[in-house]
C-alpha cells in the first residue's frame, strides 16, 4: 500500500528543500529592495521612475550602478550610469546559457524566465542535486524576488529620506549572508575552495580601481577558466 512512498519522497525533499532555500534567499534579498527605492529618489529619480526600474530592469546589481552614478554626477552622467549598469548586466546572459536547460519547455517559458534569470534564482537552482529542484528553486525565487523587490522599491521610494541609510539595519549583510548559506556547503573539495577564494580577492583588489560591474565579471572569468581547465580538481572524475 506504501510502496510508492520511498520513490515520492526523494521528490517531496528536493521540492521542500528548494523552496526552503528560495524562501531564505527571497527574503533577505527583497528586504534589501527598500535601499534601492530610498537612494533611487535621492539619486534624482521620482517614485514611479525608480519603480520602473524595477519592473524592468529587475536586477539590482545593475540598479543600484546605475543610481550610484546618477547620484555622483546627476543627469550628466546619464550615459556613463548607463554603461555601468549594462556591464554589470552582463552576467545574467552567461546565467542564461547555465538555466536554459533546467526551464526547458517552449519559447514563451524561456521568455518568461529571462526576466528572472537574476543572481539569486541562478544560485538557488544550481545548489539543488535534482532536476526537479533547480525548476521548483528557480521559479519560486525568481517570483518571490520579483514581487517582494518591487514591493519595497515602492515603500523605499514612498519613505524617501525618512529612511536615512538602510545598510545601517543590516539588509545588506543579509543578502551576503543569504548567498554564503548558498555557497558554504559547496565548499567541499579543494578546487570549489581556490575558486572561491581566489574570485572574492580578486574581485575585492580590483574595486577600487575598475568600473561598476567590472570586478564581478573579472572574478567571474577566473572561475571560468579554472573550471575549464579542471585545475586542483580530480582528473578521473
Amino acid at each position: 500500500m506504501t510502496q510508492s512512498d520511498p520513490d515520492a519522497r526523494p521528490g517531496a525533499d528536493a521540492t521542500g528543500a528548494a523552496v526552503r532555500a528560495a524562501l531564505s534567499v527571497g527574503i533577505a534579498v527583497s528586504a534589501y529592495g527598500v535601499s534601492f527605492g530610498a537612494l533611487g529618489v535621492a539619486a534624482g529619480l521620482d517614485v514611479w521612475q525608480t519603480c520602473l526600474l524595477s519592473l524592468f530592469m529587475f536586477t539590482g546589481g545593475s540598479q543600484f550602478a546605475l543610481v550610484g552614478v546618477l547620484a555622483s554626477g546627476g543627469v550628466a552622467a546619464g550615459p556613463a550610469a548607463i554603461a555601468s549598469a549594462a556591464l554589470l548586466g552582463i552576467r545574467n546572459g552567461l546565467y542564461s546559457m547555465r538555466m536554459s536547460p533546467v526551464v526547458g519547455g517552449p519559447w514563451w517559458r524561456r521568455l518568461l524566465a529571462a526576466q528572472w534569470t537574476i543572481d539569486e534564482s541562478t544560485a538557488v537552482a544550481i545548489a539543488q542535486p535534482t532536476l526537479r529542484g533547480q525548476r521548483v528553486g528557480f521559479w519560486v525565487t525568481g517570483a518571490l524576488i520579483y514581487v517582494g523587490w518591487n514591493l519595497t522599491t515602492l515603500l523605499g521610494a514612498l519613505l524617501g529620506d525618512l529612511v536615512g541609510d538602510v545598510r545601517q539595519y543590516g539588509l545588506d549583510a543579509a543578502a551576503a549572508a543569504a548567498f554564503l548559506g548558498l555557497l558554504w556547503p559547496r565548499l567541499t573539495a579543494r578546487q570549489p575552495v581556490a575558486v572561491a577564494a581566489a574570485a572574492a580577492v580578486i574581485a575585492a583588489v580590483l574595486v577600487p580601481v575598475l568600473p561598476a560591474g567590472a570586478p564581478v565579471l573579472v572574478a567571474a572569468v577566473v572561475a571560468i577558466v579554472v573550471g575549464v581547465t579542471n585545475v586542483l580538481g580530480s582528473r578521473t572524475a
